[in-house]
């Protein structure tokens, strides 16, 4: 086994949060007040410190903890994502927060700790790595999600996504101890070597179980059920952490597990993909046309999102996982701008969610709808904004690999999106004026920006992105 300071060098991130945890968790209680502090603060720099430790840190692969753990360049990639999706959130949610008087010391804590989870199940090389990831991932989610524990909505919320995500978890286990079972180990290289030859329908079925688990967490159809409900009734920052965060870390595990672990039985696993993707793509398009609240409306769009996401994995190339870290990279930035929009949702110091709200926001904010509208485009996967080349990279994966039917069925769900989404920029600029929005925090203004501007510059300077999106792909093969 190798030196323990070689193995925690290459786990860097997740040690320095978890040392930051343990101080924050003494500092809030010796501090002895409800409210946040500097906690939020602190727990940013911290992120911030988790994500230059990962773009400074050696970029040599590495496996670790006897072989449980992998540090390699898909990893770090999407690791960023996770760590960038997770400070933005703390950042723009701590107005919202102090003006619901939930600001409580352990959001920020609750936070990291998922955070930590998330790091780990990106990185994990083996089966109980995976699960240990994900539940402390999960725990922390379950907390967060009923985080205003006086409204009745977020109560709900999170107890409905407590049962369903503890009846995922069994199944996800009872698949990986099925795997296990058949082929003699939890490692991803060694079940790939198992299954080489072919599997056994003893792991097929370990597969499929494993596969629900996952789909769960990543919100795909048919497995979605908990999310319009969470996403509109759990806190909007919260919502916001768990269509961008959460989202980079179940996709990660969900491409490493089938790209590491089963290779050799990718005409099996493939048929699971196209079917939940194909679902998730046309529930996505069409549940969401009738919704009158704005996070509703955001929890199918991002069922729909993973749907073609999982396009590009169903191609089972190189190209494919290309397409799909290129595509959650863009999706990440997309959700962040449309939150910071949702954040600033207020009239009267009293938070709005209905759509119907943001009617004539073009003559009271021109600042704001015009961004939105950006965002809105990108969405809808229209040119030149970042958002049609995201699908266009899945498109042409699954086109190369001949996988017709499901690009035609891609670009058909795209086109019945549409419609949503441009339903909204409809609003903003052709319906009488509804009550115009309290003056949003300047943090939000600045995300808003900067995740339109760069839907923009990833259409005009895509090198840089390619370049780096290619290279996390590389690791895989």
């Amino acid at each position: 086994m190798e030196p323990l300071s070689f193995a925690l060098a290459h786990c860097l991130p997740q040690v320095l949060l978890t040392i930051g945890v343990l101080a924050l968790l003494l500092f809030g209680a010796i501090r002895g007040k409800a409210s946040d502090g500097p906690v939020t603060e602190i727990a940013v720099g911290l992120l911030a410190a988790a994500i230059l430790v990962i773009a400074l840190g050696p970029k040599t692969q590495a496996i670790v903890f006897d072989g449980a753990v992998i540090d390699d360049g898909f990893g770090r990639f999407m690791q960023v994502l996770a760590l960038i999706g997770a400070m933005t959130t703390l950042i723009m949610g701590q107005d919202f927060l102090a003006r619901e008087r939930i600001d409580k010391f352990e959001f920020p804590i609750l936070i990291l700790l998922a955070t930590i989870g998330m790091l780990t199940l990106i990185a994990a090389q083996n089966l109980i790595a995976l699960y240990l990831g994900l539940e402390l991932m999960s725990l922390a989610l379950y907390v967060i999600a009923a985080f205003d524990r006086d409204n009745v909505r977020a109560t709900e919320a999170g107890l409905k996504y407590f049962v369903l995500g503890a009846l995922s978890s069994g199944m996800l286990l009872y698949g990986a101890s099925l795997i296990y079972g058949f082929s003699g180990t939890v490692n991803f290289a060694g079940i790939a070597a198992a299954v080489q030859g072919g599997a056994s329908i003893g792991i097929v079925f370990g597969l499929v179980f494993l596969f629900v688990g996952l789909a769960f967490k990543m919100s795909a159809a048919p497995f979605h059920m908990w999310t319009p409900d969470v996403y509109e009734g759990a806190p909007t920052p919260v919502t916001a952490f768990f269509a961008s965060a959460v989202k980079m870390a179940a996709v990660a595990i969900t491409v490493r597990v089938t790209m590491t672990a089963f290779p050799g039985i990718a005409p099996q696993w493939r048929q699971i993909i196209v079917f939940v993707s194909i679902l998730s793509m046309a529930l996505g398009a069409f549940a969401a046309i009738g919704q009158a609240n704005i996070k509703r409306l955001m929890a199918y769009s991002a069922i729909g999102h993973v749907g073609f996401a999982l396009v590009g994995l169903a191609a089972c190339t190189q190209a494919g996982v290309v397409g799909v870290i290129a595509y959650m990279a863009i999706y990440l930035v997309m959700t962040l701008g449309t939150f910071a929009v949702i954040l600033s949702m207020r009239v009267a110091g009293h938070s709005v969610e209905q759509i119907s709200d943001l009617a004539g926001l073009a003559k009271t904010d021109p600042f704001t709808a015009f961004f939105f509208a950006m965002l809105m485009f990108s969405l809808a996967g229209i040119p030149p904004l970042a958002g049609f080349f995201a699908k266009w990279y899945v498109f042409n994966a699954a086109i190369q690999a001949h996988l017709y039917p499901l690009a035609v069925i891609g670009v058909l769900s795209s086109a019945v999106a549409a419609y949503y989404y441009l339903r909204i920029v409809k609003i903003m600029y052709f319906d009488d004026a509804a009550p115009a929005f309290d003056r949003p925090a300047p943090v939000l203004r600045i995300v808003l920006a900067v995740s339109s501007l760069l839907m923009l510059l990833l259409f005009a300077y895509p090198g840089l992105f390619i370049d780096a999106t290619t290279a996390a792909a590389k690791s895989l093969f």
